[in-house]
């Protein structure tokens, strides 16, 4: 998800994107312990855009 498209969300849209992140991590963690991982970027991926999402929220609430 790009920096643009996470400004446009709702602050309750990024907390739902944050969760849905932090599962789709989670898999992605069982995957890799149990080699069915079939892209492992998509890890580092996923990983930066919780960052991202997390650093607009703040930004949003400190507004």
């Amino acid at each position: 998800m790009k920096k643009q498209e996470i400004k446009k969300l709702s602050k309750d849209e990024i907390l739902k994107n944050i969760d849905k992140s932090k599962k789709d991590l989670f898999n992605f963690r069982f995957q890799k312990i149990n080699s069915q991982v079939t892209n492992p970027s998509k890890i580092n991926e996923t990983r930066k855009t919780i960052a991202r999402l997390k650093t607009i929220l703040k930004g949003k609430i400190n507004a």
